[in-house]
Parts: C-alpha cells; sequence; structure tokens
C-alpha cells in the first residue's frame, strides 16, 4: 500500500509540473532542458559512457533549435535545419529498431555512444520543442495531446495486459509486455484521440488517429530499446529521481522515441494541406 501511494504522488507531481510548465514558453522550455540533462546523465551511465561531451552537444542543439528564431529574428535555414536533424535522428532510430530485432545485444562502439546521446536522446528533446511550436508560434495542445496518449497508451496496455495477456511481446527484453496488452494500449489510445481532437480543436480526429497510432508503435518501441539498454546494463530501472517509478529516462522513453515521427507527420500534414 505504502509503495503504491508513493508511486501514485510521484507520478501526480511529475504529470503536475508538466502540465503547468507547458502552459508557459519560457517554462517548457526550462524544463525539457532540465529534463533532457538528467536523462543523458541516466542513459550515460546505462552505456558506460564518461565523456562530458554530450551535454555539449546537447546545450548547443537545445539553445540553436529553442531560440533560434528569437535570436535571429528570423526563419532563414531554420526549416533546412530542422529537416537535416530529422532525417538524422530517424535514420539512427531506425537502425535501433533494426538492433532491437537482429542483435542480442546493442552494439555500444565509442563513436555509436556518441551517435545515441546526440540523435537517441538530445534530438528527442529538440523535438518536444518544435512539435511545441508546430503552429510557428508557441502552442503547447499538440505536444500534451501527444503525452496523454502515451499515458493512456501505457495505462491500458499494463491493464490489458495484466489481466488478458497470454503471448509474450519481447519476453526476452520486456517479460511483462504482451501482444494483448500492446493491443489494448493501441485501442484506448485510437479511442482518446477522438476526445483529443474535440477538446483541443488543433488537428481534426482522422489527423489524431494517427498520431495515437504513431505514438503506440514508436512509443512501445521506444520503450522496448530503453528495456534492453537497460538488461545490457543489467540494472531494473534508469534512475532513481521518481520514488516507484525509476529514472525519468524510464518515463520519457516512450515520447522522446516517438517525437521525431511525431514531428514528421505534422510537417507532411503542412505539405499536403
Amino acid at each position: 500500500m505504502k509503495e503504491i501511494l508513493i508511486r501514485g504522488l510521484s507520478g501526480l507531481l511529475y504529470i503536475s509540473l508538466l502540465i503547468v510548465c507547458l502552459n508557459f514558453e519560457h517554462a517548457s522550455l526550462l524544463l525539457f532542458f532540465v529534463f533532457g540533462i538528467i536523462c543523458l546523465v541516466e542513459f550515460k551511465k546505462l552505456i558506460q559512457l564518461k565523456s562530458f561531451i554530450p551535454f555539449i552537444i546537447f546545450v548547443i542543439l537545445y539553445a540553436v533549435f529553442g531560440y533560434w528564431q528569437l535570436v535571429l529574428e528570423s526563419d532563414k535555414g531554420f526549416n533546412e535545419a530542422t529537416q537535416i536533424l530529422m532525417v538524422l535522428t530517424i535514420f539512427v532510430e531506425l537502425f535501433l529498431i533494426k538492433d532491437l530485432f537482429s542483435e542480442k545485444k546493442i552494439p555500444l562502439f565509442a563513436s555509436k555512444r556518441f551517435i545515441l546521446t546526440t540523435f537517441y536522446v538530445s534530438s528527442g528533446f529538440v523535438f518536444l520543442i518544435l512539435i511545441a511550436n508546430y503552429f510557428d508560434v508557441y502552442d503547447p495542445s499538440v505536444l500534451l495531446g501527444a503525452f496523454i496518449l502515451v499515458w493512456v497508451n501505457d495505462s491500458f496496455a499494463y491493464f490489458v495486459g495484466k489481466n488478458f495477456g497470454k503471448q509474450k511481446l519481447f519476453e526476452k527484453i520486456s517479460p511483462k509486455k504482451t501482444v494483448e496488452g500492446f493491443l489494448g494500449g493501441l485501442f484506448f489510445s485510437c479511442l482518446a484521440s477522438y476526445f483529443i481532437a474535440n477538446f483541443t480543436q488543433t488537428l481534426n480526429f482522422t489527423n489524431w488517429l494517427i498520431l495515437s497510432i504513431i505514438i503506440s508503435v514508436f512509443g512501445t518501441l521506444g520503450d522496448l530499446i530503453e528495456s534492453k539498454f537497460k538488461r545490457q546494463a543489467s540494472v531494473k530501472d534508469s534512475g532513481i529521481i521518481m520514488p516507484g517509478h525509476g529514472g525519468l529516462l524510464d518515463r520519457l522513453d516512450s515520447i522522446i522515441f516517438a517525437a521525431p515521427f511525431i514531428y514528421l507527420f505534422l510537417r507532411i500534414l503542412k505539405y499536403v494541406s
């Protein structure tokens, strides 16, 4: 009972902090910056990287894409830069998906460690702030909707999997995840997308429905990939910053992995609409 209470209070504090900060542009920029640093610390421990360089790269990326328009007072070069970052990030993440299914262990040679800290963790947080500026002005509605879909997917995947799950999804990496749980999370995420579309009035239901599928699929893959990193490091959690939940990366692994794919979909919408 005590553990459930601690887990509930910890989760409530995290969600409350996130929702409050999302209402203010500079607060959200600061929050995701702090979250990014913490996740980098946790991830570096998982892959046994002691260099300080990933922090420098993160600060540069975050400053450039977070304050480009504010400092330069121009969009010139911004779209090209985001497209390059998006292509590189998605390319690295596709390789991680390949490693998830084809390799017993994710190869962690020296250069790959720096590639992962840059295009797996750091750029994930960059795309969170880019999603919030999707309408060319700060509007957290789409990003908040994406977080809600992650929470719905995770909650119902756990509930359905625990009560009805029989077929393991990826037993060697995450023994508790089941195919039934994944499908349950996907179904309720699709259901939630209808209400998000009506309450946020940002994208139409069809677009939110597609986003719910993207978030469920790539969010689950992101969770499995982080689980594989933890299994390689022989640890249960990425950290201890959130009592009852583990590390911050454990809570954000789904959204930061899905973020570049969400942003890609939003860019496609902008060009076809």
